[in-house]
């Protein structure tokens, strides 16, 4: 018996700057090149996901797993501002078009963290001609691919920057970020603001992100009526010993307010791997002897529930997993984290709230920013030398439990 509503979506996740590889015209990419550069490995190939994509979306397919989130990258799009690649735009009109020939559903996100280097060296997001720039590029994007994008997601984590300011569960840099700007600045001489590359940018994120995020919304829904929403890093934060205070501004800071942008929206996407406790002294560290994964998160299943359960109560839109995963070389680790996490998600469905899908993050094994190629997250390993796939038990794991049930793929 299936535990989840007829028509869930279930799938994985990928970013374009992540899977695709040779994504040399973007913000991240300059920064992986700079002297100092806080990121401990370039992403180079990837997982060159940007040739092999057929393949990939067969595999996926044919494990039984039907929606795939992908993302478009702006760097490629638009080179130079202003000029529209056509190639390129048919190149992703090609991956939306190849999903649907496999009865995937696409989720299409706008932005997933880049930016092209002309944009990130005048300023980037801090930018005033920002929000009509992205707003450009998400038209033209949004109008050559009509008709091939399922579900679209305008900004991925917008609030990143501030989950993380928090003592958020996101790898730490590996060198000093304000001298890599510097660097990246030199380098890419621009406007008089610097070089500032995606979330790594001072001021009002909330204010610029939310109009870039409905900008973007109407442009897309001008050339096709679908379901819109942005993306949103969700930690289910948890108040211990009286923290109570501290976790209600934590949390309006880093989600609440974020997700009352969404309730003009189609839906929302949260992603979540942890929880984070919250003493009346603030953030508490990870209770010792507590399971954790390879970047020294949490393991605590629960947190997805949680937080879905906060995203419909705040938003009230239907909710749509669109990240949640375990950074493990051990497979039986993600499979039985996965488990629990989609046992206390049943429940959330069985209580009536609004969730239409669950994407693990993620497909591939992928350059995980900040932390390089050090972590793996994928259902389907790549080898870094032959970029040959090897579908994990997982992936075969969560095919069957979108089949038939996650009681029965227990069996």
């Amino acid at each position: 018996m299936h535990e989840f509503p007829d028509g869930f979506l279930w799938g994985a996740a990928t970013a374009g700057h992540q899977v695709e590889g040779g994504n040399t015209n973007s913000d991240c990419w300059a920064m992986e090149h700079v002297p100092g550069s806080m990121f401990r490995a370039k992403s180079g190939d990837a997982a060159d996901f940007l040739h092999r994509y057929a393949a990939d979306i067969a595999t996926m397919a044919a494990l039984g797993l039907s929606t795939l989130r992908f993302s478009l990258e702006w760097s490629r799009i638009e080179p130079a501002e202003g000029e529209i690649s056509r190639a390129a735009l048919d190149h992703y009109r090609r991956v939306a078009a190849t999903c649907h020939e496999h009865g995937v559903t696409t989720v299409v996100s706008f932005n997933h963290w880049t930016t092209p280097i002309w944009f990130a060296a005048d300023g980037g997001w801090a930018n005033d001609a920002a929000v009509d720039r992205f707003t450009r590029f998400v038209d033209a994007a949004a109008a050559h691919l009509a008709g091939e994008v399922d579900w679209a997601c305008t900004l991925n984590e917008p609030n990143v920057r501030i989950v993380a300011s928090e003592g958020g569960a996101v790898a730490s840099p590996g060198g000093s970020v304000p001298h890599a700007i510097r660097e990246a600045t030199a380098r890419h001489p621009g406007g008089p603001l610097g070089f500032l590359p995606m979330m790594m940018w001072p001021g009002d994120q909330l204010e610029r992100y939310t109009a870039a995020h409905r900008s973007a919304r109407d442009a897309i829904k001008a050339h096709a009526d679908i379901p819109v929403g942005w993306t949103l890093a969700g930690e289910d934060y948890q108040a211990v010993d009286g923290g109570e205070a501290w976790r209600d501004d934590f949390r309006t800071r880093a989600l609440t307010d974020w997700l009352e942008v969404s309730r003009d929206d189609d839906f929302v996407g949260v992603q979540n791997y942890t929880r984070r406790l919250v003493g009346p002294d603030g953030l508490r560290p990870v209770p010792e002897g507590a399971p954790v994964n390879d970047l020294g998160w949490e393991l605590y299943p629960e947190s997805l529930a949680n937080v879905v359960r906060y995203a419909a109560e705040v938003a009230g839109v239907p909710v749509l997993v669109t990240e949640h995963g375990v950074a493990t070389a051990d497979d039986a680790l993600r499979v039985a984290h996965t488990d629990a996490a989609l046992a206390a998600l049943a429940q959330v469905v069985a209580d009536g709230v609004d969730l239409r899908g669950y994407l693990h993050w993620t497909l591939l094994d992928e350059y995980e920013w900040f932390a390089g190629y050090r972590v793996t997250f994928g259902l389907i390993e790549v080898d870094r030398q032959t970029f040959i796939r090897k579908p994990r038990p997982s992936a075969a794991w969560l095919g069957r439990v979108a089949r038939v049930g996650l009681a029965a793929a227990r069996t």
